[in-house]
């Protein structure tokens, strides 16, 4: 039981230190007002929140490579991509190689994805999207990726949603960055549906929960063996509890103390089974005054059964012995739990 029990008689800090003499950073990520550069490769520019890094992942919606830019190079018509389906629904790219300068995009690529095929949707339809645009860079064989961190809402009114400065032309055409590579380009996208939750997971803290008092008399404690014994399990909130204890010693105060320990076990029919918050009081009574041994205890007991959390000497063994402090009458011994807060697990609407 020594891996499922934890004291607070001692508590053990550990501290990792990691030091990197040398790193090599894999992405490369740019927001606005903070400008870092790993190389010359791309020129930051802080656009709207925009936020740039680099992967290795192709983009999982749609993949456009157009194999003779120098064609189409300075057109200002856009290329429009043919329909692709993502996530339900029918888009299609849309791009300017010389940039839109309706949305400001002169001296840049720019590109968008368009909702299609609206017609079947219902009256005032409305589609959440977290869109991602992507460049890919063969040189590096990674893309660079372009979003700002807002949802898209696509609608009758605006089908269509992208990114003006997706990157300049200048960064997009010098050779040495290595975006196009034998007169060959690529760009994507990748459409995420944002559905608002409906449900969600509330933790609720109890305090003086009902029948929150649990007592526990041990009989013939003299006779007792050099092993860890448990009450009957009882119920608080929603989990079933217990009390542990080895008449022998426990841990460091092992063989001068009694320890006592709660210990959280299965949760009730029907409940959420999550970690569960156990605010204790543990006593041992004196059952002749009021001078009870007493510890307060507080913890996240996790959804595992037999997770243990108490003190190693609740009470020397000497004074424990010792008829006139009235702990141990009769060769019996009482201990008692006072639930003060446990927390309850409910999914509920949002």
């Amino acid at each position: 039981m020594d891996s499922h029990k934890r004291s607070l008689g001692f508590i053990s800090l550990a501290f990792l230190f990691i030091t990197c003499s040398s790193a090599e950073f894999l992405i490369q990520q740019v927001t606005e007002g903070k400008g870092t550069e790993n190389n010359s490769s791309y020129n930051v520019e802080a656009n709207l929140g925009e936020t740039r890094a680099f992967r290795e992942e192709r983009p999982s919606s749609k993949i456009v490579t157009i194999a003779g830019y120098s064609v189409i190079k300075g057109r200002f018509e856009p290329y429009e991509s043919s329909v692709f389906e993502a996530a339900g629904y029918r888009w299609r790219l849309v791009l300017y190689v010389i940039g839109n300068k309706n949305d400001g995009g002169a001296g840049h690529i720019s590109l968008y994805v368009r909702m299609e095929e609206t017609d079947s949707l219902p009256y005032g339809w409305e589609v959440n999207v977290d869109l991602k645009l992507f460049v890919h860079n063969p040189k590096t064989h990674k893309y660079l990726t372009v979003t700002d961190g807002t949802v898209k809402r696509y609608n009758a009114a605006k089908k269509e949603w992208g990114f003006g400065k997706l990157i300049s032309l200048s960064t997009f055409e010098n050779t040495n960055n290595g975006y196009i590579v034998q007169d060959t380009c690529s760009f994507g996208a990748e459409i995420l549906i944002v559905k608002p939750a409906e449900i969600q997971e509330k933790v609720t803290f109890i305090s003086n929960p009902p029948n929150n008092v649990f007592t526990w008399k041990i009989l013939r404690f003299s006779s007792l063996e050099d092993k860890f014994y448990y009450s009957a399990d009882f119920l608080v909130g929603d989990r079933y509890w217990r009390l542990g204890f080895n008449p022998k010693g426990d841990g460091d105060g092992r063989p001068h103390a009694l320890p006592l320990f709660l210990f959280a076990q299965g949760f009730k029919e029907n409940a959420v089974a999550t970690n569960t918050w156990g605010a204790v009081n543990l006593r041992l009574k004196n059952q002749r005054n009021s001078n009870h041994r007493q510890l307060y205890s507080a913890a996240w007991y996790p959804i595992r059964s037999d997770y243990g959390v108490g003190v190693n000497n609740i009470i020397l063994l000497s004074d424990l012995k010792d008829p006139s402090k009235g702990y141990l009458v009769n060769d019996a011994i009482i201990f008692e739990a006072e639930m003060v807060k446990v927390s309850v697990t409910n999914i509920v609407s949002v």
